[in-house]
């Protein structure tokens, strides 16, 4: 008896519905995507009971005569591609031809359609992939496709769905997302009789982003963009019959990258909140995921994650698109270069940029605070009222209360401040010229009055931490200090290991370390896991200071450790490193290990905390700061400054 045999046509579409239909938010971004593609211009979504009951996407596309219409619910039915040829650069969205009869195996699926240059639409109405009507219709040009009761006929799949607030909050996600991507069009999603969105064309990214999310989230990314040539590597030639006496080679053209990054101070607990557009495809790739995770390198902790929105433009040869059944993940061609890429470009925003954590929203707003690029279920109504509502949430300022002056005065418990050298800052006599900066910008010399204007909001002017007046600490720990556009907080401790870091590096890059010799050499017990990873960074620590080698069985004698550091903490900082590596499940980055290793050194040379420092250190370790290419965190991602600005304290008192 056979055992192999055909499975039948509706068999084989709710296999398939599997792969390409996940929840709502699955059949929302496959039927937007045939809409982009189509060429629309305005596309409004409504859903009910979030997308399990109603889905229904109108849009003003080409719209399609009758037989396309008929043609397009038999599977890999595709307008998009037509020989294998054409998978190796797809300029579009949808290519499968599958999502249509997928999803209409699944549902209730009505279709109403008209291309431009006809008299008539047309009208089908599909029930668990069953033809059930099929007329002439009186209907405007375009597409609107209505699916009802998604899973009704495959209830094992309807349990697993999730709540409506949640299966809503997924498809708000998408559709606003596909909205950033497409700044030129309008978008709208309605749920029942509430406007979740409503985003009129605009002229750019930057204007989209303000539109939806406000200004104060857009205060709180920093714009990217770059461009790189790329080669012709490994691109395949055309078959000989398309070869011809006027056949050129493609140029593969370039890669090219703009987009948003947030701010060190803006940290999320996963990876939610980043999204990726490969040719306005919404991607998840690991790639472009490690590129961003390594231009936050010493920026951010490691254990949390940025705001991104990122679009990439590369040629359709240089990418595959046609390795996951919801094209959802891709290929590249040249994936180091496109790796490389995006970490330097990124990088390079972000030490441009120079970004200040702001004093007040760093005490009182919550660790995984908005800016995000997806709005919950929960604010859908404020939403839908308000285009601002994706902005960050409003933040509570206590006015603060000063003490009289005084010779010497405190804040508060620990907090010393010398009065004289407060008032001569804050005095409105003591405002001076202003001084050019390095990078164009103007810092002046006072903190009232109009010439604080000249100061930008948010972002560090290369001088203007040099610019600094050291005030006092704060429990011999924290650097109070002021400024043209406010008052600072300084964590001295990670401010001298942004320093010591960088200049590690370059003494490394120099093979210029400092070292110094032990007066006994520290004999260090190591386990077997360790001893496997000192054998392989061993070349790398010589080349930062240390002189180990290895004596007897599980241990290593050091005889000399990189200056700055004590005896004391060496035999920690090596196990400590080594452990490190030891639970890496990578291969070890030699670009990583230096970087590790020159935060650690740094991290146990550096100043410590609860220690009393005179004014000329301040002055000193403030002046080396602002010479770092990323003064605003440690090596550890930790932020070295928060200001408090002099808008906030004109807030604060009730001045504006």
């Amino acid at each position: 008896m056979a055992r192999i045999h055909v499975l039948p046509e509706h068999v084989a579409n709710k296999i398939a519905a599997g792969e390409v239909v996940e929840r709502p938010a699955s059949v929302v971004k496959e039927l937007l995507e045939n809409a982009l593609d189509a060429g629309a211009r305005r596309i409004q979504i409504q859903v009910e009971a979030g997308g399990k009951k109603l889905i229904q996407i109108t849009d003003d596309g080409c719209g399609m005569v009758r037989d396309d219409a008929l043609l397009a619910f038999e599977r890999h039915a595709t307008s998009k591609i037509k020989d294998a040829d054409d998978l190796l650069s797809i300029a579009t969205l949808g290519f499968r031809g599958e999502a249509l009869p997928s999803i209409a195996s699944v549902s209730r699926l009505r279709l109403e359609t008209r291309a431009a240059d006809e008299g008539s639409g047309t009208l089908i109405e599909i029930n668990g992939g069953k033809m059930q009507k099929v007329e002439d219709a009186g209907v405007p040009s375009g597409t609107s496709i209505t699916v009802c009761d998604l899973f009704y006929n495959i209830p094992a799949r309807r349990k697993f769905l999730k709540a409506e607030s949640t299966e809503l909050s997924h498809i708000a996600s998408l559709v606003t997302h596909y909205a950033l991507a497409h700044p030129e069009m309008h978008f709208e999603l309605h749920s029942l009789s509430n406007a979740m969105l409503v985003a009129a064309p605009v002229a750019s990214h930057s204007e989209r982003v303000f539109q939806v999310f406000g200004k104060e989230t857009l205060d709180q990314l920093i714009p990217v963009s770059g461009e790189l040539p790329l080669e012709r590597v490994g691109l395949p030639e055309p078959p000989p019959w398309k070869r011809g006496e006027d056949y050129q080679p493609t140029t593969p053209g370039k890669l090219r990258l703009h987009g948003f990054v947030s701010k060190p101070e803006v940290q999320k607990l996963n990876r939610n909140s980043i999204f990726i557009f490969v040719n306005r495809r919404l991607i998840r790739d690991r790639v472009v995921q490690h590129a961003i995770t390594e231009a936050y390198r010493n920026i951010i902790p490691p254990t949390v994650y940025p705001v991104v929105l990122l679009f990439l433009e590369i040629p359709g040869e240089e990418v595959d698109v046609n390795v996951h059944p919801s094209k959802t993940e891709v290929r590249f061609r040249q994936g180091s270069t496109v790796h490389d890429f995006v970490r330097d470009s990124l990088r390079a925003a972000l030490m441009q940029a120079r970004p200040v954590p702001e004093f007040w929203r760093e005490i009182h707003a919550q660790p995984t605070a908005r800016p995000a690029f997806v709005p919950d279920a929960a604010q859908a109504a404020s939403f839908a009222a308000n285009a601002d509502a994706g902005a960050s949430g409003d933040f509570t300022l206590e006015s603060p209360t000063f003490p009289p002056r005084n010779e010497r005065f405190s804040f508060q418990e620990g907090i010393s401040v010398d009065a004289n050298a407060a008032a001569a800052i804050l005095a409105p006599s003591s405002i001076g010229p202003v001084l050019p900066s390095r990078n164009g910008s103007s810092s002046c010399g006072g903190i009232l009055g109009t010439a604080q204007e000249a100061v930008p909001e948010g972002n560090i002017a290369p001088v203007a931490l040099g610019d600094l007046r050291p005030l006092g600490q704060v429990r011999d720990s924290f650097i109070i200090a002021a400024d043209a556009s406010g008052l600072w907080i300084i964590d001295q401790h990670v401010a001298h290991e942004r320093v010591l870091f960088e200049r590690i590096l370059r003494q490394r890059e120099a093979r210029q370390v400092e070292s110094q010799r032990m007066l006994m050499p520290l004999i260090v017990e190591l386990t077997a896991g360790q001893q496997a990873v000192f054998a392989e960074i061993s070349d790398e620590l010589r080349r930062n200071g240390f002189e180990v080698e290895p004596f007897g069985a599980g241990t290593i004698a050091v005889k000399a450790a990189p200056g700055g550091i004590e005896p004391a903490d060496v035999e920690r900082m090596l196990h400590e490193l080594l452990d490190h590596f030891e639970k890496e499940e990578q291969a070890i980055n030699l670009e990583k290990l230096r970087g590790e290793i020159a935060a650690s050194i740094a991290c146990h040379a550096a100043i410590k905390v609860n220690m009393p420092l005179e004014h000329s250190k301040m002055e000193w370790l403030l002046r080396e700061l602002s010479k770092t290419q990323c003064p605003m965190s440690c090596p550890h991602g930790r932020p070295v400054v928060l200001r408090y600005s002099v808008r906030d304290i004109q807030k604060a008192f009730k001045r504006i």
